[in-house]
Protein backbone atom coordinates (compact mmCIF):
# COMPACT_ATOMS: atom_id res chain seq x y z
CA UNK A 1 0.00 0.00 0.00
CA UNK A 2 2.96 2.67 0.79
CA UNK A 3 4.39 1.45 -2.63
CA UNK A 4 1.67 3.47 -4.27
CA UNK A 5 0.34 6.25 -2.02
CA UNK A 6 3.62 7.32 -0.71
CA UNK A 7 4.78 7.73 -4.90
CA UNK A 8 1.62 8.63 -6.16
CA UNK A 9 0.54 12.55 -6.76
CA UNK A 10 -2.47 12.28 -4.50
CA UNK A 11 -2.52 14.33 -1.26
CA UNK A 12 -5.47 12.10 -0.13
CA UNK A 13 -7.08 8.55 -1.16
CA UNK A 14 -8.25 5.46 -0.78
CA UNK A 15 -5.76 2.63 -0.76
CA UNK A 16 -6.04 -1.05 -2.35
CA UNK A 17 -3.44 -3.94 -2.16
CA UNK A 18 -4.06 -7.45 -4.12
CA UNK A 19 -2.01 -10.22 -5.03
CA UNK A 20 -0.52 -13.64 -4.21
CA UNK A 21 0.14 -13.82 -0.59
CA UNK A 22 2.45 -12.01 1.69
CA UNK A 23 2.78 -11.84 5.33
CA UNK A 24 -0.36 -14.32 5.90
CA UNK A 25 -2.33 -11.56 3.92
CA UNK A 26 -3.72 -11.26 0.49
CA UNK A 27 -5.63 -8.04 0.25
CA UNK A 28 -5.13 -5.13 2.46
CA UNK A 29 -7.24 -1.89 2.29
CA UNK A 30 -7.09 1.65 4.12
CA UNK A 31 -6.63 5.75 3.55
CA UNK A 32 -3.46 7.69 2.63
CA UNK A 33 -3.85 11.18 3.79
CA UNK A 34 -0.42 13.66 3.43
CA UNK A 35 2.49 11.74 5.42
CA UNK A 36 0.06 8.97 6.80
CA UNK A 37 -1.62 5.71 6.02
CA UNK A 38 -3.95 3.70 7.83
CA UNK A 39 -5.31 0.33 7.54
CA UNK A 40 -8.56 -0.53 7.76
CA UNK A 41 -8.87 -4.22 7.00
CA UNK A 42 -6.96 -7.35 5.63
CA UNK A 43 -8.15 -10.46 3.53
CA UNK A 44 -6.24 -13.76 5.25
CA UNK A 45 -4.86 -16.84 4.14
CA UNK A 46 -6.30 -19.02 2.55
CA UNK A 47 -8.64 -16.75 0.60
CA UNK A 48 -6.34 -14.96 -1.85
CA UNK A 49 -7.75 -13.13 -5.27
CA UNK A 50 -3.93 -14.04 -6.50
CA UNK A 51 -3.37 -17.40 -5.60
CA UNK A 52 -7.07 -18.38 -7.38
CA UNK A 53 -6.22 -16.81 -10.40
CA UNK A 54 -3.00 -18.86 -10.37
CA UNK A 55 -4.23 -21.63 -9.87
CA UNK A 56 -6.45 -21.30 -12.96
CA UNK A 57 -3.45 -20.22 -15.03
CA UNK A 58 -1.92 -23.71 -14.05
CA UNK A 59 -5.50 -25.23 -14.76
CA UNK A 60 -4.67 -23.90 -18.41
CA UNK A 61 -1.50 -25.15 -19.17
CA UNK A 62 0.41 -22.16 -17.93
CA UNK A 63 3.01 -23.32 -15.43
CA UNK A 64 5.60 -20.43 -15.13
CA UNK A 65 5.58 -18.09 -12.38
CA UNK A 66 4.05 -15.00 -13.66
CA UNK A 67 2.31 -16.71 -16.32
CA UNK A 68 -0.60 -15.09 -15.45
CA UNK A 69 -1.02 -12.18 -18.10
CA UNK A 70 -1.33 -15.01 -20.85
CA UNK A 71 -5.04 -16.14 -19.36
CA UNK A 72 -5.55 -11.91 -19.43
CA UNK A 73 -4.73 -11.80 -23.29
CA UNK A 74 -6.66 -15.53 -23.75
CA UNK A 75 -9.82 -14.51 -22.36
CA UNK A 76 -10.73 -11.94 -25.02
CA UNK A 77 -11.42 -14.66 -26.93
CA UNK A 78 -13.97 -16.30 -25.12
CA UNK A 79 -17.12 -16.01 -23.78
CA UNK A 80 -17.49 -16.40 -20.14
CA UNK A 81 -19.42 -19.50 -19.67
CA UNK A 82 -18.70 -20.37 -16.07
CA UNK A 83 -19.11 -16.87 -15.22
CA UNK A 84 -21.65 -17.99 -12.50
CA UNK A 85 -19.66 -20.86 -11.35
CA UNK A 86 -16.63 -18.92 -10.34
CA UNK A 87 -19.01 -16.54 -8.38
CA UNK A 88 -19.64 -19.34 -6.03
CA UNK A 89 -16.06 -20.20 -6.32
CA UNK A 90 -14.97 -16.67 -5.54
CA UNK A 91 -17.30 -14.74 -3.36
CA UNK A 92 -17.71 -11.22 -2.30
CA UNK A 93 -18.89 -10.14 0.92
CA UNK A 94 -20.62 -6.88 2.28
CA UNK A 95 -18.13 -5.12 2.79
CA UNK A 96 -14.50 -4.83 0.52
CA UNK A 97 -13.35 -8.40 1.28
CA UNK A 98 -14.16 -11.98 -0.28
CA UNK A 99 -13.76 -15.71 0.36
CA UNK A 100 -12.48 -19.03 -1.53
CA UNK A 101 -14.53 -21.99 -2.14
CA UNK A 102 -11.41 -23.46 -0.75
CA UNK A 103 -12.67 -27.45 -2.35
CA UNK A 104 -11.51 -26.19 -5.36
CA UNK A 105 -7.50 -25.38 -4.23
CA UNK A 106 -5.02 -27.03 -2.47
CA UNK A 107 -2.77 -24.34 -0.74
CA UNK A 108 -4.50 -24.23 2.05
CA UNK A 109 -3.61 -27.60 2.61
CA UNK A 110 -0.26 -27.68 1.30
CA UNK A 111 0.66 -24.77 1.09
CA UNK A 112 1.75 -22.59 -2.13
CA UNK A 113 5.11 -24.85 -2.49
CA UNK A 114 7.95 -23.42 -4.49
CA UNK A 115 11.14 -24.53 -5.58
CA UNK A 116 14.11 -23.02 -7.21
CA UNK A 117 15.87 -25.80 -8.87
CA UNK A 118 16.33 -24.18 -11.75
CA UNK A 119 16.82 -20.89 -10.75
CA UNK A 120 13.85 -19.93 -11.46
CA UNK A 121 10.77 -20.17 -8.95
CA UNK A 122 8.69 -22.69 -9.74
CA UNK A 123 5.21 -23.38 -7.82
CA UNK A 124 3.54 -26.54 -7.59
CA UNK A 125 0.07 -27.37 -8.10
CA UNK A 126 -2.64 -25.43 -6.51
CA UNK A 127 -6.32 -26.46 -7.75
CA UNK A 128 -7.29 -28.86 -6.15
CA UNK A 129 -8.86 -32.76 -8.04
CA UNK A 130 -12.66 -30.71 -7.17
CA UNK A 131 -11.59 -28.14 -9.32
CA UNK A 132 -10.92 -30.55 -12.08
CA UNK A 133 -14.15 -32.23 -11.55
CA UNK A 134 -15.93 -28.96 -12.15
CA UNK A 135 -13.69 -27.65 -14.85
CA UNK A 136 -12.19 -30.58 -16.85
CA UNK A 137 -9.09 -32.34 -17.41
CA UNK A 138 -6.09 -29.79 -17.11
CA UNK A 139 -4.36 -28.56 -20.73
CA UNK A 140 -0.87 -30.65 -21.44
CA UNK A 141 1.91 -27.03 -21.74
CA UNK A 142 2.23 -26.86 -25.33
CA UNK A 143 -1.35 -28.81 -26.31
CA UNK A 144 -3.53 -26.22 -28.52
CA UNK A 145 -5.52 -24.13 -26.94
CA UNK A 146 -9.41 -25.84 -27.25
CA UNK A 147 -12.56 -23.15 -27.07
CA UNK A 148 -13.21 -24.46 -23.97
CA UNK A 149 -9.75 -22.87 -22.58
CA UNK A 150 -10.95 -19.87 -23.96
CA UNK A 151 -14.12 -19.91 -22.32
CA UNK A 152 -12.50 -20.84 -18.85
CA UNK A 153 -9.97 -17.90 -19.21
CA UNK A 154 -13.04 -15.64 -20.07
CA UNK A 155 -14.68 -16.98 -17.42
CA UNK A 156 -12.33 -15.93 -14.48
CA UNK A 157 -11.00 -12.69 -15.84
CA UNK A 158 -14.55 -11.61 -15.87
CA UNK A 159 -14.85 -12.67 -11.86
CA UNK A 160 -11.52 -10.79 -11.28
CA UNK A 161 -12.98 -8.09 -12.56
CA UNK A 162 -16.42 -8.14 -10.96
CA UNK A 163 -14.25 -8.69 -8.17
CA UNK A 164 -11.80 -5.64 -8.04
CA UNK A 165 -14.76 -2.80 -9.22
CA UNK A 166 -16.79 -4.31 -6.08
CA UNK A 167 -13.82 -4.07 -3.87
CA UNK A 168 -12.77 -0.28 -4.88
CA UNK A 169 -16.54 0.54 -4.82
CA UNK A 170 -16.94 -1.02 -1.11
CA UNK A 171 -13.73 0.84 -0.41
CA UNK A 172 -14.96 4.37 -1.76
CA UNK A 173 -18.09 3.82 0.56
CA UNK A 174 -16.57 3.09 3.65
CA UNK A 175 -14.00 6.12 3.17
CA UNK A 176 -16.85 8.53 2.99
CA UNK A 177 -18.80 6.22 6.08
CA UNK A 178 -16.03 6.67 8.31
CA UNK A 179 -14.25 9.76 7.56
CA UNK A 180 -17.25 11.70 5.93
CA UNK A 181 -15.81 12.78 3.20
CA UNK A 182 -15.19 10.82 -0.39
CA UNK A 183 -11.56 10.54 -1.67
CA UNK A 184 -12.13 10.62 -5.20
CA UNK A 185 -8.64 8.50 -5.70
CA UNK A 186 -7.58 5.24 -5.84
CA UNK A 187 -4.05 4.09 -5.21
CA UNK A 188 -3.55 0.35 -5.96
CA UNK A 189 -0.72 -1.85 -5.36
CA UNK A 190 -0.22 -5.61 -5.55
CA UNK A 191 0.47 -7.88 -8.25
CA UNK A 192 -3.23 -8.33 -9.08
CA UNK A 193 -2.61 -4.51 -10.13
CA UNK A 194 -0.97 -5.55 -12.83
CA UNK A 195 -4.28 -6.72 -14.41
CA UNK A 196 -4.83 -4.29 -17.24
CA UNK A 197 -7.76 -5.22 -18.37
CA UNK A 198 -9.14 -5.31 -14.94
CA UNK A 199 -7.69 -1.77 -14.33
CA UNK A 200 -9.21 -0.26 -17.80
CA UNK A 201 -13.03 -1.03 -15.69
CA UNK A 202 -12.38 0.97 -12.32
CA UNK A 203 -12.62 4.13 -13.52
CA UNK A 204 -15.78 3.35 -15.69
CA UNK A 205 -17.42 1.06 -12.60
CA UNK A 206 -16.91 2.65 -9.69
CA UNK A 207 -17.22 6.47 -8.09
CA UNK A 208 -13.52 6.84 -8.43
CA UNK A 209 -12.20 9.47 -10.59
CA UNK A 210 -8.64 9.21 -10.82
CA UNK A 211 -6.17 5.71 -9.95
CA UNK A 212 -2.67 5.83 -9.24
CA UNK A 213 -0.37 2.22 -10.26
CA UNK A 214 3.16 2.62 -9.76
CA UNK A 215 5.08 0.83 -12.71
CA UNK A 216 6.43 -1.96 -10.19
CA UNK A 217 3.13 -2.96 -8.25
CA UNK A 218 4.18 -6.29 -7.79
CA UNK A 219 6.88 -7.93 -5.18
CA UNK A 220 9.62 -5.76 -6.74
CA UNK A 221 7.31 -2.63 -5.28
CA UNK A 222 7.90 -3.65 -1.70
CA UNK A 223 11.07 -1.75 -2.05
CA UNK A 224 9.92 1.61 -1.99
CA UNK A 225 7.22 0.07 0.02
CA UNK A 226 9.39 -0.15 2.68
CA UNK A 227 11.68 2.91 2.45
CA UNK A 228 8.76 5.22 2.41
CA UNK A 229 7.01 3.37 4.93
CA UNK A 230 10.16 4.38 7.19
CA UNK A 231 10.68 7.86 5.64
CA UNK A 232 6.76 9.13 6.18
CA UNK A 233 5.11 7.04 8.41
CA UNK A 234 7.91 6.59 11.23
CA UNK A 235 10.00 9.45 10.87
CA UNK A 236 7.30 11.67 9.78
CA UNK A 237 9.04 13.54 6.47
CA UNK A 238 7.01 15.29 4.26
CA UNK A 239 5.83 14.26 0.71
CA UNK A 240 7.76 15.76 -2.01
CA UNK A 241 8.41 12.92 -5.02
CA UNK A 242 5.77 11.76 -7.70
CA UNK A 243 6.68 9.06 -9.47
CA UNK A 244 5.54 10.00 -13.14
CA UNK A 245 8.14 7.64 -15.04
CA UNK A 246 10.14 4.14 -14.73
CA UNK A 247 13.51 5.12 -15.75
CA UNK A 248 15.44 3.76 -12.41
CA UNK A 249 17.43 1.37 -13.72
CA UNK A 250 21.03 1.49 -15.11
CA UNK A 251 22.40 3.79 -18.02
CA UNK A 252 25.20 2.41 -20.19
CA UNK A 253 27.11 5.28 -22.28
CA UNK A 254 28.98 5.20 -25.55
CA UNK A 255 31.95 3.43 -23.95
CA UNK A 256 30.02 0.59 -22.77
CA UNK A 257 28.33 0.65 -26.49
CA UNK A 258 31.20 0.47 -28.40
CA UNK A 259 32.84 -2.22 -26.24
CA UNK A 260 29.55 -4.63 -26.85
CA UNK A 261 29.94 -4.38 -30.14
CA UNK A 262 33.19 -5.03 -30.30
CA UNK A 263 32.82 -7.91 -28.72
CA UNK A 264 30.06 -9.22 -31.20
CA UNK A 265 31.90 -7.78 -34.40
CA UNK A 266 32.88 -11.14 -35.70
CA UNK A 267 29.39 -12.48 -35.08
CA UNK A 268 27.76 -9.28 -36.69
CA UNK A 269 29.81 -9.52 -40.02
CA UNK A 270 29.12 -13.40 -40.33
CA UNK A 271 25.22 -12.16 -40.19
CA UNK A 272 25.57 -9.72 -42.69
CA UNK A 273 24.66 -6.70 -40.37
CA UNK A 274 26.52 -3.10 -40.99
CA UNK A 275 26.74 -0.51 -37.79
CA UNK A 276 27.39 3.33 -37.95
CA UNK A 277 26.37 6.05 -35.77
CA UNK A 278 24.32 8.84 -36.07
CA UNK A 279 25.05 11.66 -33.47
CA UNK A 280 22.01 14.51 -34.09
CA UNK A 281 19.02 13.12 -31.84
CA UNK A 282 16.65 14.28 -34.21
CA UNK A 283 18.20 12.86 -37.01
CA UNK A 284 18.44 9.50 -34.74
CA UNK A 285 14.59 9.54 -34.50
CA UNK A 286 13.88 11.07 -37.95
CA UNK A 287 15.81 7.65 -39.43
CA UNK A 288 14.37 5.57 -37.10
CA UNK A 289 11.13 6.33 -38.16
CA UNK A 290 11.66 5.99 -41.54
CA UNK A 291 12.52 2.36 -40.96
CA UNK A 292 9.11 1.77 -38.50
CA UNK A 293 7.41 3.09 -41.59
CA UNK A 294 8.83 0.78 -44.07
CA UNK A 295 7.95 -2.41 -42.22
CA UNK A 296 11.02 -2.91 -40.39
CA UNK A 297 11.37 -4.55 -36.73
CA UNK A 298 13.50 -2.63 -34.65
CA UNK A 299 15.35 -2.80 -31.18
CA UNK A 300 15.34 0.66 -29.26
CA UNK A 301 17.68 1.03 -26.50
CA UNK A 302 18.31 3.94 -24.98
CA UNK A 303 18.72 5.74 -21.46
CA UNK A 304 17.85 4.24 -18.36
CA UNK A 305 16.24 0.96 -17.98
CA UNK A 306 12.66 1.14 -17.28
CA UNK A 307 12.09 -0.71 -13.56
CA UNK A 308 9.17 -2.93 -13.75
CA UNK A 309 7.90 -5.49 -15.76
CA UNK A 310 6.88 -3.19 -18.81
CA UNK A 311 9.19 -1.91 -21.53
CA UNK A 312 8.43 1.50 -21.82
CA UNK A 313 10.28 3.17 -25.09
CA UNK A 314 13.51 2.47 -23.05
CA UNK A 315 14.04 -1.15 -23.90
CA UNK A 316 11.40 -1.66 -26.51
CA UNK A 317 11.13 -3.30 -29.69
CA UNK A 318 9.26 -0.56 -32.05
CA UNK A 319 7.43 -1.38 -35.35
CA UNK A 320 4.56 -0.19 -37.39
CA UNK A 321 1.04 -0.48 -36.06
CA UNK A 322 -0.71 -0.53 -39.24
CA UNK A 323 -0.14 -3.99 -40.50
CA UNK A 324 -1.99 -5.93 -39.53
CA UNK A 325 0.81 -9.27 -40.07
CA UNK A 326 3.00 -7.48 -37.26
CA UNK A 327 1.62 -9.32 -34.47
CA UNK A 328 2.07 -12.58 -35.88
CA UNK A 329 5.25 -11.53 -37.11
CA UNK A 330 6.34 -10.27 -33.43
CA UNK A 331 4.78 -13.42 -32.04
CA UNK A 332 6.09 -16.02 -34.67
CA UNK A 333 9.41 -14.95 -35.46
CA UNK A 334 10.17 -12.46 -32.71
CA UNK A 335 9.05 -13.39 -29.49
CA UNK A 336 8.27 -17.36 -29.88
CA UNK A 337 5.84 -17.37 -27.94
CA UNK A 338 1.55 -18.08 -28.17
CA UNK A 339 -0.18 -16.66 -31.21
CA UNK A 340 -2.80 -15.14 -28.83
CA UNK A 341 -0.74 -12.76 -26.87
CA UNK A 342 -1.48 -8.92 -27.89
CA UNK A 343 0.88 -6.24 -27.90
CA UNK A 344 0.67 -2.50 -26.60
CA UNK A 345 0.10 0.66 -28.47
CA UNK A 346 2.35 3.31 -27.36
CA UNK A 347 0.57 7.37 -28.39
CA UNK A 348 1.46 10.50 -27.95
CA UNK A 349 -0.30 11.64 -24.84
CA UNK A 350 -2.00 14.65 -25.92
CA UNK A 351 -3.18 12.74 -29.30
CA UNK A 352 -4.70 9.83 -26.77
CA UNK A 353 -8.56 11.03 -27.25
CA UNK A 354 -8.35 10.99 -30.62
CA UNK A 355 -7.62 7.07 -30.73
CA UNK A 356 -9.43 5.88 -27.30
CA UNK A 357 -12.27 5.83 -25.36
CA UNK A 358 -10.50 7.31 -22.50
CA UNK A 359 -8.07 10.18 -22.20
CA UNK A 360 -6.48 8.98 -18.88
CA UNK A 361 -2.85 8.94 -18.38
CA UNK A 362 -1.61 5.76 -18.34
CA UNK A 363 2.36 5.88 -18.52
CA UNK A 364 2.83 2.64 -17.07
CA UNK A 365 1.42 0.52 -19.82
CA UNK A 366 -1.20 -0.42 -16.79
CA UNK A 367 -4.85 0.57 -18.10
CA UNK A 368 -6.51 -1.72 -20.94
CA UNK A 369 -8.77 0.88 -23.28
CA UNK A 370 -11.08 0.41 -26.06
CA UNK A 371 -9.86 1.80 -29.16
CA UNK A 372 -12.26 3.83 -31.03
CA UNK A 373 -14.28 2.15 -33.65
CA UNK A 374 -13.11 4.92 -36.56
CA UNK A 375 -9.47 3.79 -35.50
CA UNK A 376 -9.39 0.14 -35.01
CA UNK A 377 -8.60 -0.27 -38.48
CA UNK A 378 -5.95 2.07 -38.72
CA UNK A 379 -3.62 0.59 -35.88
CA UNK A 380 -4.71 -3.41 -36.10
CA UNK A 381 -1.74 -4.79 -35.10
CA UNK A 382 -1.95 -3.45 -31.17
CA UNK A 383 -5.28 -3.82 -30.90
CA UNK A 384 -6.57 -7.20 -29.12
CA UNK A 385 -9.53 -9.21 -30.46
CA UNK A 386 -12.13 -7.42 -28.47
CA UNK A 387 -10.94 -4.15 -29.79
CA UNK A 388 -8.82 -2.86 -26.44
CA UNK A 389 -5.37 -1.97 -26.39
CA UNK A 390 -2.74 -1.97 -23.47
CA UNK A 391 -2.73 1.49 -23.36
CA UNK A 392 0.97 3.51 -22.52
CA UNK A 393 0.56 7.48 -22.99
CA UNK A 394 4.03 9.12 -23.91
CA UNK A 395 4.91 12.47 -21.97
CA UNK A 396 7.36 14.80 -23.75
CA UNK A 397 7.93 15.77 -20.58
CA UNK A 398 8.99 12.41 -19.14
CA UNK A 399 9.75 10.51 -22.24
CA UNK A 400 11.27 13.09 -24.41
CA UNK A 401 13.46 10.86 -26.94
CA UNK A 402 10.55 8.06 -27.19
CA UNK A 403 8.00 11.01 -27.93
CA UNK A 404 10.51 12.34 -30.55
CA UNK A 405 10.21 8.96 -32.06
CA UNK A 406 6.56 8.14 -32.58
CA UNK A 407 6.41 12.00 -33.22
CA UNK A 408 8.57 11.20 -36.10
CA UNK A 409 6.86 8.54 -37.25
CA UNK A 410 3.56 10.79 -37.20
CA UNK A 411 4.45 13.12 -39.54
CA UNK A 412 5.69 10.63 -42.24
CA UNK A 413 2.21 8.62 -41.53
CA UNK A 414 -0.25 10.32 -40.04
CA UNK A 415 -0.43 8.18 -37.01
CA UNK A 416 1.05 8.96 -33.52
CA UNK A 417 0.98 5.82 -32.24
CA UNK A 418 3.50 3.01 -32.58
CA UNK A 419 3.46 -0.64 -31.28
CA UNK A 420 5.86 -1.37 -28.50
CA UNK A 421 6.55 -4.67 -26.55
CA UNK A 422 9.95 -5.42 -24.60
CA UNK A 423 13.42 -5.83 -26.27
CA UNK A 424 13.76 -9.66 -25.44
CA UNK A 425 12.93 -13.26 -26.58
CA UNK A 426 11.57 -15.55 -23.80
CA UNK A 427 14.07 -14.12 -21.55
CA UNK A 428 14.01 -10.81 -18.88
CA UNK A 429 14.07 -7.67 -20.54
CA UNK A 430 17.34 -6.94 -21.76
CA UNK A 431 19.63 -4.21 -19.38
CA UNK A 432 22.85 -4.05 -21.44
CA UNK A 433 23.93 -3.62 -24.68
CA UNK A 434 25.71 -7.29 -24.95
CA UNK A 435 22.25 -8.16 -23.96
CA UNK A 436 20.56 -6.28 -26.71
CA UNK A 437 22.96 -7.77 -29.77
CA UNK A 438 22.77 -10.99 -28.16
CA UNK A 439 18.99 -10.52 -28.67
CA UNK A 440 19.45 -9.20 -32.16
CA UNK A 441 21.78 -11.29 -33.29
CA UNK A 442 19.25 -15.00 -32.18
CA UNK A 443 15.71 -13.24 -33.30
CA UNK A 444 14.82 -11.63 -36.98
CA UNK A 445 14.94 -8.08 -36.19
CA UNK A 446 15.91 -5.86 -38.90
CA UNK A 447 17.32 -2.94 -36.79
CA UNK A 448 18.82 -2.20 -33.44
CA UNK A 449 19.52 1.26 -32.35
CA UNK A 450 21.72 1.59 -29.02
CA UNK A 451 22.09 4.69 -28.23
CA UNK A 452 23.83 6.97 -31.08
CA UNK A 453 24.74 3.50 -32.65
CA UNK A 454 22.16 1.68 -35.13
CA UNK A 455 23.00 -1.67 -36.60
CA UNK A 456 21.34 -2.98 -39.72
CA UNK A 457 20.73 -6.15 -40.92
CA UNK A 458 20.99 -6.67 -45.11
CA UNK A 459 17.72 -4.86 -46.14
CA UNK A 460 14.98 -7.23 -46.96
CA UNK A 461 11.04 -7.03 -48.40
CA UNK A 462 9.10 -4.88 -46.42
Amino acid sequence: MASSFFVSPFERAAVLSLDGLGDFASGMWGLGEGNRLRTWGSVAFPHSVGLAYTAVTQHLGFWKYGDEYKVMGLAAYGEPTHLNAFRKLLRTTNGVGYRLDLRHFRHQRDGAPMTWTEGEPRLGALFSDHFVRSFGTPRDTGAAVEPRHERLASSLQARLEELVCHQADALYRLVEERTGTPAPALAYAGGVAFNCVANGKLLDTTPFEDLYIQPAAGDAGLAIGAAYYVWHQILGQPRSFVMDHAWWGPEFGDTEVRMALGEKRAELEREGCSSRRIDDRALLCQWTAEQIAAGRIVGWFQGRMEWGPRALGNRSIVVDPRRPDMKDILNRHIKHREPFRPFSPSILEEHTGEYFEKTNRSPFMLLACPVRPGRRAEIPAPTHVDGTGRLQTVSRHTSPLYWRLIDEFRKLTGVPVVLNTSLNENEPIVRSPTDALRCFLRTNMDTLVIGHYVIERAKREA
